[in-house]
């Protein structure tokens, strides 16, 4: 039980990294206009554009960040949990952030 809890800690870890690199890589590219007027009203944390349900992006990510997400992708903690499991890190690569291990 002990390696299958520290593999699935690496993932989410993993993850992490990947999240904040994509959080990075938008915030310059966009200049930090991520979200929409009803998120900076409802004072919500950008970065949890990042890896919450689809539905929240729609109500409040700007129309820029939504035009990234589209041209860019948008891994979901699950999807990217099935990706490393399959040891598809060249997935992810594809989608710009390079190897996981680079990221850090």
């Amino acid at each position: 039980m002990n390696a299958a809890f520290e593999a699935y800690r690496m993932m989410r870890a993993d993850f992490d990294l990947y999240r904040h690199s994509r959080f990075r890589r938008a915030h310059a590219e966009l200049r930090g206009e991520l979200l929409n007027a009803a998120g900076r009203a409802a004072h919500i944390d950008p970065t949890t554009l990042f890896m919450g349900p689809q539905s929240r992006v729609g109500l409040y990510a700007s129309d820029e960040l939504q035009d990234w997400f589209a041209q860019h992708g948008r891994l979901t903690v699950d999807e990217f949990e099935t990706q490393w499991w399959n040891g598809r890190d060249s997935t992810l690569a594809m989608q710009g952030i390079g190897a996981l291990a680079d990221i850090a």
